[in-house]
Order: C-alpha cells, then structure tokens, then sequence
C-alpha cells in the first residue's frame, strides 16, 4: 500500500523547488533535487550541472542525488529514503534512482508541463516517457507522487529558456 503525502513532503518538495531556482541563479539550469530519509533529514542536495558548452549532458540533479546518496546511505536504508525532486524525473535520472534503490520519488512539474515552458529550446530536448513507466518495468517497486505545487514549481523556469533560432 502506498505510502500517503505528508505536510513533511510537502515541505521537503518545497526545498527542492526552492533549490531549482538557486541552481537557475548559479547560471544553471533550474532543476534541483533532494534526497531524505524517512524522518526527514536531507542527506543530498544537488543542483543540474549540464548547461552547455562546459556541463556533462548526463549531469541532471535526480541522478546526481541519486548516485552521491547511494555512495553515503547504506543500501537496507536507500528503500526508505525519498527523492524530492522540482521536476519529473527523465528516462535516465528514473533508471539511476531504480538503481540505486531509492524507495520513493515526489515531484514538481511533470515533463508535459515542462515542454510547454521550454518548447523547442535545444539545451533540454525533452523525453516523452514517464518516469511512473520507467518504473513499472522494474523488479521492485518505486513509490512516485507528483505532479505536486506545479506552479510553484514552474516558476524558476519562467524566461529561462529559448526556443530554437533564438
């Protein structure tokens, strides 16, 4: 059964989101992402470090979160732990959190909703899989919420990208 939203994920979503807009304010892109465990104590924040020309690709905060709280909580208690997240985790970020053995994703903006603010932008092409299918094709069960607080969550995105030609 799952386990239902507190006041407690809500606050920590609204951690995340605020971290997103720290990460925008670094020159990056404004995605962030956290990594708690069950009674709410952050073991990982980490912001997007992909923006071109100088970032990795591969470097978006789910998976960063993902790998660095997998090197530092023991992996019995990763399936405890939640990772909150200021928008839907890509194809790539779910699978680096299904491996990793994180137990539970709460999100902000969906992946829909972040084509309509970024549109054709060529720095975040973005994947039209859910993270809730990237999931079901897995051998255990990763717990997701979201979207949650969207427009909260849409903010740091406002004016940031460009669509292509631009």
């Amino acid at each position: 059964m799952p386990t239902p939203i507190t006041e407690l994920d809500m606050r920590l979503l609204r951690q995340a989101i605020a971290l997103s807009a720290e990460s925008r304010s670094r020159k990056r892109h404004p995605f962030a992402a956290l990594v708690a465990d069950q009674e709410g104590n952050v073991w990982v924040e980490c912001f997007n470090d992909s923006r071109p020309p100088t970032g990795d690709p591969t470097c978006h905060a789910e998976r960063l979160a993902a790998a660095q709280a997998a090197r530092i909580i023991p992996q019995e208690k990763l399936a405890g732990c939640t990772l909150y997240t200021s928008a839907e985790p890509c194809a790539m970020c779910a699978g680096a959190i299904y491996w990793c053995g994180i137990g539970r994703v709460v999100y902000g903006l969906s992946e829909e909703r972040l084509l309509t603010l970024t549109g054709d932008d060529p720095e975040n092409p973005t994947l039209s899989l859910p993270c809730r299918e990237v999931f079901t094709r897995g051998q255990r069960q990763v717990e997701v919420f979201g979207p949650l607080l969207e427009d909260e969550a849409a903010v740091p995105h406002h004016q940031f990208w460009r669509p292509a030609g631009n």
